[in-house]
Formats: structure tokens, C-alpha cells, sequence
């Protein structure tokens, strides 16, 4: 434990938050230091997360202006957040802050939007709002872990569940030159995707026994997707999204479709992405088609490959908390911090769920 970093939680309330808890519970180099929230602060975790009951019973959560009072002067830390979009950004900005003026060694990992975009202006273009700290975008860096060998960049902002697990499945796709013109994508998310507060698209009855399309081609994510490939790749590549929401709490499931250049085999495209992820060791290239289930509440993604004549089908299954939230972020701190990039991450998935 001495020589554990010491790891705070902004926004630490939502869902993302309470998985970004149970990893550091069971974390062998990162110790919880504190969960932050205004408006929880003094209520304990387990009463806002019982079935985290076992590993902080009587831990409270603790407001913004207290939290470093956790950390000891000149130690380092290891400070993640959960918050929403737009709010993210200041809280970032202050709590480093906060750092600076105890003399802290810190890396950010961000789970929010506000730090996968590198200009402001694309910022405002997506969300429709100003960057609330663009001061701070030079020092985050925005990647899929599996897909940047290395980086410079102090902090990370942790790109999209949707994205996530699109790119997994198009960027080595991308890069085998068996594909001609757009990607087609459609993707089906679990309700847990649109946070804790209740809304119409989260409602249980409204979401039970149904599926529907939302923001057909104009969801947020297909701009985050294609620029975050072409950083990946040095390529432009059209990306037309479709985004589902699910009738089950966790997962994402996504489908991307293109057209097969000439001489595309499906053993050669296999070849492409089994060497592609030969080092990631959160990925699996799967005979057949992912399952949800077997990626559920761990950091896996599985991928699945099918190919005709013409067309080209590339199927992959993350857990939107952990792969695509939580778990991402916990691999990408762990490369900050020189750690096993596995470290805390290797629970297997609950299957029967």
C-alpha cells in the first residue's frame, strides 16, 4: 500500500463513477483517496452503491472543496473523472489546482467529452457550446489504448463507449486496404449508456422488450469516430452511424459494414487484425460472432469477421461501463503510472447476467 497512488474520483455518482470505485477497490497499485461529489458529500458510498458495501461501508463521499485534504503533500495521484460534458472541464481545471498547491505529481484520465477533441472550435462544433478550460487541451491526449504506442501527454480524455468499440472494429479494417468507400455502422447500447438520471430513453417500461434507433447519422459520436482514426491512421474515412438503443442495462453491440476491395479473403482480413491486437490483451478475435455476455462487466472486446465476395462485416461486444468508460480509463492511468497495462482489470466477464 505505501507504494500505491493515491486516486480521487470527480463526479464520482453516476454509473461510470461507481465502476471507476469497484476497480480501485481491487486495484494492486492505485488506493482510494477520495470520491467526489457536492452534492452527495457526508452520505456514504454504500448507501448511493450498495453492492459496493463491502469495500467502502463506511467511507463518505466529499465535496470539491475538501477532497484533497485526502492526499498527503507532495505525494502522487492518480485523479480520474466521472463528471458530465460541459461540467468536466472546470472541475479538471480546478482540482489541478488544487494539485498544484500541494505540490502533487498527477495524470488525469477523463471520461467525459471534454478532452477528446484537440482544437476548441470542434469542441463547440460537436456540443454547441465553449470549452469550459481550452487552456488544458495541449496536455490531454484522446486515443483507444490498443491504438497509440505512445504518448507525451501528462493526461488522457478516454474517447466514447460507442466509439470505443467502433473503432476497435474499424481502424486495423481501415488499415488492411480490403476496404472501398464509406463504413456503414449501426450499434445497439444498453440503458446504463445514458446515465443515472432517469429519462424517457432509460424509463424501464419504455425500454423493456424494445429497441430503437436515435440520432440516425447524426450522432455526436460518428465525428469523435472519424477523427479519431484518421489520428490512428493518417486516413479520412466516411463514417455513417447508426446508433440503437437495447433493451438490457449493459453492453454495446456494434455492426460495421463496408464494401470488400478486390481480393479481400477472409483469412487475409483475420491475419490483419489477430497481428493488429497481438499485444492488447483486452482483445479477442473470435471464430463466429461476439456475445455480450462474455464481455459483460469486464474490459474485453470481442471481434468477430465475415466477409463475401463484396462486402465486408465486422462485428464487436464491450461493456459500455468498463471497456468503453471505467476500464478504459483504468488501462490508459495504468500506462501513465508505468504500471502492467492489465493491473486491476483482469476479473472475467459475469456471463449470466
Amino acid at each position: 500500500m505505501s507504494n500505491s497512488v493515491p486516486t480521487a474520483v470527480l463526479g464520482a455518482t453516476g454509473y461510470v463513477g461507481g465502476e471507476l470505485l469497484r476497480l480501485i477497490s481491487q486495484h494492486p497499485e492505485l488506493h482510494f483517496a477520495a470520491a467526489v461529489s457536492n452534492s452527495y458529500a457526508g452520505r456514504s458510498i454504500a448507501s448511493v452503491f450498495s453492492h459496493l458495501a463491502s469495500a467502502y461501508r463506511d467511507t463518505k463521499f466529499v465535496a470539491h472543496d475538501d477532497w484533497i485534504e485526502n492526499v498527503d503533500t507532495g505525494s502522487d495521484l492518480a485523479l480520474f473523472s466521472a463528471a458530465p460534458h460541459g461540467a468536466s472541464a472546470n472541475l479538471i481545471r480546478a482540482a489541478l489546482a488544487a494539485a498544484a498547491s500541494k505540490d502533487l505529481n498527477v495524470h488525469v484520465v477523463d471520461s467525459s467529452a471534454d478532452f477528446r477533441y484537440r482544437e476548441p472550435i470542434d469542441y463547440r462544433t460537436v456540443y454547441g457550446v465553449d470549452h469550459g478550460a481550452p487552456d488544458l487541451l495541449s496536455s490531454f491526449h484522446c486515443g483507444v489504448p490498443e491504438h497509440v504506442s505512445d504518448t507525451t501527454a501528462p493526461h488522457i480524455g478516454h474517447p466514447g463507449c460507442f466509439a470505443t468499440a467502433v473503432l476497435l472494429a474499424a481502424v486495423p479494417l481501415l488499415s488492411s486496404g480490403f476496404v472501398e468507400g464509406d463504413l456503414f455502422v449501426s450499434g445497439v447500447t444498453g440503458s446504463t449508456g445514458s446515465g443515472r438520471k432517469p429519462q424517457e430513453g432509460t424509463h424501464h417500461p419504455e425500454r423493456h422488450s424494445n429497441m430503437y434507433a436515435y440520432k440516425p447519422l447524426e450522432h455526436r459520436h460518428a465525428p469523435e469516430i472519424m477523427a479519431l482514426a484518421k489520428q490512428a491512421l493518417g486516413i479520412d474515412t466516411i463514417v455513417n452511424f447508426v446508433p440503437h438503443s437495447g433493451p438490457f442495462a449493459r453492453g454495446i453491440y456494434v455492426t460495421v459494414q463496408a464494401k470488400a476491395a478486390s481480393g479481400t479473403s477472409s483469412d487475409a482480413l483475420r491475419t490483419t487484425f489477430v497481428e493488429a491486437y497481438r499485444d492488447a490483451p483486452f482483445i479477442d478475435v473470435v471464430d463466429g460472432t461476439p456475445r455480450l455476455k462474455s464481455v459483460i462487466a469486464s474490459n474485453r472486446c470481442q471481434i468477430g469477421i465475415a466477409t463475401s465476395p463484396n462486402a465486408i462485416v465486422i462485428t464487436s461486444a464491450i461493456d459500455n461501463l468498463v471497456k468503453g468508460a471505467a476500464g478504459g480509463a483504468v488501462q490508459w492511468m495504468n500506462r501513465l503510472w508505468g504500471f502492467p497495462e492489465t493491473s486491476g482489470l483482469l476479473a472475467p466477464a459475469t456471463a449470466w447476467t
